[in-house]
């Protein structure tokens, strides 16, 4: 089992940039691939980016993609979101998540163990 703790949120102007952290609890955060969600207001949860357990192989969503980059620290078992030019389209609570990867597909990510959530605020 893990325990998964973010960080990092707050609120932004537009074009601003937040990293977010999340702190794994426990010795096999190596074993997990990693991934961020986040779900806004009347709205169901979506998934943001994903890193296979090395942190070697990553893949985002399209409405994110070349504005976010996710990486980890296996060695400090954190996981981190760098999210630059962020737009009010951002605005939700992200969520990280520690699961697994099947057959080497991304989009077979299947999600475990989720943390607490932070919030992150875009304004105009």
């Amino acid at each position: 089992q893990v325990q998964l703790v973010e960080s990092g949120g707050g609120l932004v102007q537009a074009g601003g940039s937040l990293r977010l952290s999340c702190a794994a609890s426990g010795r096999t955060f190596s074993r997990y691939d990693m991934g961020w969600y986040r779900q806004a207001p009347g709205k169901e949860r979506e998934f943001v980016a994903v890193t296979s357990w090395s942190g070697g192989s990553t893949s985002y969503a399209d409405s994110v993609k070349g504005r976010f980059t996710i990486s980890r620290d296996n060695a400090k078992n954190t996981l981190y979101l760098q999210m630059n030019n962020l737009k009010p389209e951002d605005t939700a609570i992200y969520y990280c998540n520690a699961g697994k990867i099947l057959n080497a597909v991304f989009s077979n990510y299947v999600p475990g163990y989720w943390g607490q959530g932070t919030q992150v605020t875009v304004s105009s």
